[in-house]
């Protein structure tokens, strides 16, 4: 089974809801396609409980259940709206681009129609443009994307899964 890493902000309702989407069409998308991927979202990784019950040593759980997810991951799929790219988001490009190999992905995707970037022509930071393979705009063509990471052929998004 594939693992697709699911990376930005999550700290928002709206956030949230853009990943929980996102993370059904990618299961979808996988479905129609035959391909057996599971996708792995920090959000889902710990609980509030568990945060509330580990104290202080919740960020080291955090990190460290984050990081496995990276290390698993075959595709990185990384939401880049914004002023600037979400600095933890940043960091899981950043990780998963310095020990990626062939046949491993990073697909940024940037709806935002604010200018980022260093120059007119920037998407993002240079140094997360660089590091992403494939930056899409919206998410039919993000299912295209991890689909042909996935070696899978074209996928066409219902509207209606919007």
């Amino acid at each position: 089974m594939t693992c697709i890493y699911l990376a930005g902000p999550l700290f928002t309702e709206a956030e949230r809801a853009w990943h929980t989407q996102t993370k059904v069409l990618l299961l979808q998308a996988a479905a129609q396609q035959n391909a057996a991927i599971d996708v792995v979202w920090p959000y889902e990784l710990i609980t509030t409980e568990e945060i509330i019950a580990l104290g202080s040593a919740a960020r080291t759980e955090i990190f460290r259940r984050c990081k496995d997810g990276l290390d698993n991951a075959r595709i990185v799929v990384a939401l880049l709206d914004g002023t600037q790219v979400d600095d933890g988001t940043a960091w899981e490009i950043g990780y998963f681009f310095s020990r990626k190999s062939a046949g491993q992905a990073i697909i940024g995707i940037r709806t935002d129609f604010r200018q980022a970037g260093e120059s007119a022509s920037a998407i993002v930071n240079a140094m997360i443009e660089m590091a992403c393979d494939h930056i899409v705009h919206n998410r039919n063509d993000l299912m295209e994307a991890v689909l042909l990471a996935l070696g899978n052929s074209s996928y066409i998004l219902d509207s209606q899964n919007l």
